[in-house]
This record gives structure tokens, C-alpha cells and sequence, in this order.
């Protein structure tokens, strides 16, 4: 029966230490700002924002929320964030995906300083990721790899599968985990035969939003799951793995909620910090 991997009670165990630093850097005058810019009013992005929200307060780390119309128009968008850039007060800038479709997200990202990048997601913090020079990590993939490590689960040498190749979650991950000797398959929607490569998996990571598309026949024996899918069925969230099938199987597995989502908000909180430290010299 596999054990699993409790991802809240290690955010609250990492947030408990981020408090401490947080403190510190006030004590000498410094404190942790980051900016939101939400577009439009997707009920999913609200819900993630006051989760957030509710983390930094936790942690003494100072959230704005810039909540702009669905209308936005690209140009004032643009001109808000290079303001923000500009704002010495500032550490972190972050664009609530998804955005509405006349947004150019790719030209917005390009006009957020590196330096306050906390979805590390500009053109110039993607290529340090996979170059291994990095200062800031997205932060589900940063999740993962502090959950593994937590359990003392190694990376190097194994075959590592992802499905999903999104900026967020599938590319920085595979960048990462191959900094640390895996050996790296990405799949994705249009892979043929998923299972001919997910059971031949050591460290099977699905993050697609499909629910209950990881079935034991799919899974190697002794396998480590980690499921960063979210899907809302029967009024109920559960992730892309069907957990009471397949957690009998594997040697490790996260569940959903409480893994892999803790994380991600607790991870960001690092990064805000990290960017924080960083512009002062810290």
C-alpha cells in the first residue's frame, strides 16, 4: 500500500520557516511586497488569489491585488506593469492566468522586469532555467521537488515521466528535475499509447486537469506518483489519478487536495521572499 505524501503539513512546516525570514528582513526595514494583476473575473482565479492572499498574511508578506476589467486593453496593461517595475517597493509581479483573448500574454510577460518575475516565466528567466543558472522557480514545479525531497526520494538516475507540457507546470519541471540526473520524458495530448510510456515510469507526474486518466494498468509497481491535476467532479476535487485504484500499487503517492496545491502557494510565498532578499543583497 502506498504511503502519502502529505504536501500541507510540509507547506506549513516551510511557511513556519519563511515567517522567521520575513521577519528579519522587516526588522531592517524591508518588507516583501508582490503584485497580482488579475483580468476579468474568472471564479477560479479569485478563489487561488484570496488562497494566496491568505498565505502571505500567514507569513507577513504583502499582497496587491491590481483587478482589472475583462476589457482590459493591452496598452494600459502594459503601462501598469512597467509602473510596477518602476516601483522600488515592489519585489514580485505576477499575471493571474488565464487571461481574456485580447490580452497578448507573451508580450505582457516580456514587459515584467526578471527581477520581479515570481512566476518565472519572462523569455530571459525561462532560458536560465534551462541553462541551470536560475534564480527564481515557478511555483508548482519548486513544489515538487521540495515534496520529493522532504521523503528523501531521489531523482538522480530514474526515468521520470511528465504528461503535460504547459510553461507552468510540465517545461520548468522537466528543466529542473534533469538539473538533478533524471532522465526526462514529456507526454502530452497529442502522445499516442500514454501507457506504453507512464508504466515504464520510476517517478510518474501527471498534470493535465483530466480526472481519473491514470489507471493502475498505467503505473509501474513501486512507482512514486505525483498528481498536480485539479478537477472538479460531483462537486468534489480530485486530481488526473484515480487514487483509491492506484494507490495500492505505487510506493508513493500525493493526494488531491493536500499535495501538490499547499505547495504551490507556499512556494510562491518563497519566491517572493527569494526575489526580496535578492534585490537587497540579502
Amino acid at each position: 500500500m502506498g504511503q502519502f505524501l502529505d504536501g500541507k503539513n510540509l507547506a506549513d512546516e516551510r511557511a513556519a520557516i519563511l515567517k522567521t525570514q520575513v521577519s528579519e528582513l522587516k526588522s531592517q526595514g524591508i518588507v516583501p511586497l508582490f503584485c497580482v494583476i488579475n483580468i476579468g473575473d474568472d471564479p477560479s482565479s479569485k478563489l487561488y488569489i484570496k488562497t494566496k492572499k491568505s498565505r502571505a498574511d500567514e507569513i507577513g508578506i504583502v499582497q496587491k491585488v491590481y483587478q482589472l476589467p475583462k476589457t482590459q486593453s493591452q496598452q494600459s496593461l502594459l503601462t501598469l506593469i512597467d509602473r510596477l517595475n518602476q516601483d522600488k517597493k515592489v519585489y514580485g509581479i505576477m499575471i493571474q492566468l488565464p487571461v481574456p483573448p485580447q490580452i497578448n500574454l507573451n508580450e505582457a510577460l516580456e514587459h515584467i522586469d526578471p527581477e520581479k518575475d515570481v512566476d518565472c516565466l519572462t523569455p530571459s528567466n525561462v532560458g536560465r532555467l534551462w541553462r541551470g543558472d536560475h534564480y527564481v522557480e515557478p511555483a508548482t514545479a519548486h513544489g515538487v521537488l521540495a515534496l520529493l525531497d522532504h521523503y528523501q526520494i531521489k531523482l538522480h538516475g530514474k526515468k521520470v515521466v511528465i504528461i503535460g507540457r504547459s510553461s507552468i507546470v510540465g517545461k520548468p519541471l522537466a528543466a529542473l528535475m534533469l538539473e538533478r540526473d533524471a532522465t526526462v520524458s514529456i507526454l502530452h495530448s497529442k502522445t499516442k499509447q500514454l501507457a506504453e510510456y507512464t508504466k515504464n515510469a520510476d517517478i510518474l507526474v501527471s498534470a493535465v486537469g483530466h480526472a481519473n486518466l491514470i489507471t493502475p494498468e498505467m503505473v509501474k509497481e513501486n512507482a512514486v506518483v505525483i498528481d498536480v491535476g485539479i478537477n472538479r467532479v460531483n462537486n468534489q476535487t480530485v486530481g488526473d489519478v484515480n487514487t483509491v485504484l492506484v494507490k495500492p500499487k505505487v510506493s508513493f503517492i500525493t493526494p488531491v487536495p493536500g499535495g501538490i496545491g499547499p505547495l504551490t502557494v507556499e512556494s510562491l510565498m518563497e519566491q517572493v521572499v527569494k526575489l526580496t532578499r535578492r534585490k537587497n543583497g540579502r
